[in-house]
């Protein structure tokens, strides 16, 4: 199964005030390493850097800007990225419209069904919802 992760699970594997979804969260995506069976949005990427550095309720970031960057990198040479492309942008509008999705949500799935996956790994989606053929999963659920 191949599925899309979305930026909640990239960010929980830093934020310890979650342990339960850390600990949920750093396991699938070793797992999506080592099976090659996980797929990151460039969106997520992009979002990821502004959540994890962006101070916490007036204390410390989850990660200063250098570690942030470098964990990108790293993701970068684990997972296979995808870039939006025009269709892309089209599948969302139809996205956010049909399913009534936040934008950024919209853009999220729109990647996972231009490229055919199966599975969207998010905690921001209806879980077990099909949207078209891609099934929203919440890995954080049960």
């Amino acid at each position: 199964m191949t599925g899309l992760v979305d930026t909640n699970l990239l960010v929980y594997r830093f934020d310890p005030r979650f342990p339960a979804k850390q600990k949920r969260s750093s396991a699938l995506l070793r797992e999506g390493v080592r099976d090659q069976s996980l797929v990151v949005p460039y969106q997520a990427l992009i979002e990821f850097v502004a959540a994890v550095t962006r101070p916490i309720a007036g204390g410390r970031p989850l990660l200063a800007i250098d570690e942030a960057h470098r964990e990108v990198e790293d993701m970068l040479a684990q997972f296979t990225v995808v870039y939006p492309t025009e269709h892309t942008l089209r599948t969302a509008l139809r996205g956010a419209a049909l399913y009534r999705l936040s934008w950024f949500d919209a853009n999220i799935w729109a990647y996972a069904d231009e490229r055919g996956l199966d599975t969207l790994w998010s905690e921001d989606f209806e879980h077990g919802r099909l949207y078209g053929r891609v099934k929203a999963v919440d890995p954080f659920r049960g």
